[in-house]
């Protein structure tokens, strides 16, 4: 264990009403007597009892390393000193604001254990999460910190659990950053006190038969909406996770893997489950070598999309391959290919799967990183979508293949792919 003290901190004089305690907090986020996150304080108190890794029948997020990290903040003092602790339960008042109005919200990443055998720990764009996690913050009220400070945290925290990072092709230790409101008070509106902390859970490889993608089916219902414009789709909120719960359930009793969120009158195609969506169109040449493909995914421009990291990866791969500053195998010639960010529409789906011009359907995710879809079930009918032997389409294989190899270190890649 080692131990820096954090210096005396200038205090804000307490609000006496909501609205002053909104300004206050708006004031201190401002001021120069607040604390910013200052990985350099860190305090590290070791787990004596830490039980061995056990990466035996690995299901998502039901194991945990044996250390956590949290930071306190209050609207007085700024972040407090960072503390590596053992795992185990948060203090928290029962009136705090995240168990009553879901002030709170949360990032996924995932600790690469390297290819090359090195025994290297990686992040992937572990700035992309952060740059999502403060827009988030900012959004719900909650106060923002500086990611590079939070990443150096999380970097030490994974070398201390380093051991509970799985060997196995695939396994993964997954990262759980999480931002909440904590006051003790029933009152709504902005938070005074907030958590900001991470866990870490050993994940096993979601392609685990070895045989290649089990595709999902899609249940695309008419009467629920995940998001709207001006609304909290395009952040990562626990909120727009509760409201997804319900119709995930629902697809399942139906015989459906996940929900096919839809929006509006058209009935444009959003996301599916808790993935951003890829659609691969496709306009048939006099022969294979002519046919032109369209990679299409919705836009961002109307706030109801949350901006993916792995959507953002595979877009700017596809991009940098057609414009010749990548060589990527396996797809179709640079020119054959059009990537674009644009509304697609069941009627779109309809009219163009009944001319066989869908190639192939995928989301994309930290989780399952691609996510094949083989059917979309739509007002009583079940639309196909082709699928090959592997369970995968040309698109998808090739996008998991060039992901995951910058990932785990396999395709060198260090403006994306950081070491612990």
């Amino acid at each position: 264990m080692y131990l820096i003290c954090a210096s005396r901190l200038n205090a804000i004089p307490a609000p006496t009403s909501a609205a002053a305690a909104a300004n206050a907090v708006q004031q201190a986020a401002s001021s120069s007597t607040m604390a910013p996150l200052n990985a350099d304080l860190l305090q590290i108190t070791l787990n004596e009892n830490a039980p061995a890794p056990d990466f035996e029948k690995l299901v998502f997020g039901q194991k945990f390393s044996p250390h956590m990290l949290i930071v306190e903040w209050n609207h007085k003092s700024g972040w407090g000193v960072p503390q590596i602790q053992p795992y185990g339960p948060l203090s928290l008042s029962p009136a705090a604001p995240v168990l009553h109005y879901a002030s709170g919200l949360f990032e996924g990443m995932k600790a690469y254990r390297s290819a090359d055998g090195s025994g290297k720990i990686r992040l992937f764009r572990a700035d992309k999460n952060m740059e999502r996690m403060n827009r988030s913050a900012a959004r719900a009220g909650l106060p923002t910190f500086d990611g590079e400070e939070f990443i150096k945290l999380i970097k030490t925290l994974v070398r201390i659990d380093r051991d509970y990072v799985p060997h196995g092709e695939g396994q993964t230790l997954y990262l759980r950053p999480t931002l909440i409101g904590t006051p003790d008070t029933l009152g709504m509106g902005v938070p005074t006190e907030a958590k900001l902390y991470c866990i870490c859970s050993p994940v096993g490889n979601y392609y685990s038969s070895g045989t290649g993608s089990k595709p999902v089916s899609l249940l695309a219902p008419t009467d629920v909406v995940r998001a709207w414009p001006g609304g909290t789709g395009c952040y990562k909120l626990a909120a727009n996770y509760a409201g997804a719960t319900r119709p995930a359930m629902d697809a399942l009793l139906e015989g459906y893997h996940q929900v096919l969120w839809l929006f509006g009158p058209d009935r444009q195609l959003t996301e599916v489950g808790a993935m951003n969506l890829f659609i691969v169109f496709r306009d048939q040449g006099v022969d294979s070598e002519s046919t032109r493909y369209e990679v299409a995914t919705a836009a961002l421009d109307d706030g109801t999309i949350l901006p993916g990291v792995t959507r953002d990866t595979i877009l700017s791969l596809l991009r940098a391959y057609k414009a010749g500053n990548v060589q990527i195998e396996g797809l179709p010639k640079p020119e054959l290919i059009d990537v674009v960010e644009r509304k697609v529409t069941m009627d779109e789906i309809i009219e163009k799967a009944e001319k066989s011009q869908i190639a192939e359907v995928f989301g994309s995710g930290t989780a399952a990183v691609v996510c094949s879809v083989d059917k979309i079930g739509f007002e009583g009918m079940d639309i196909p979508i082709p699928i090959q032997a592997d369970g995968m389409g040309a698109f998808m294989r090739t996008m998991l293949r060039e992901v995951t190899g910058r990932q785990w270190g396999a395709i060198p890649c260090p403006e994306w792919s950081t070491v612990c």
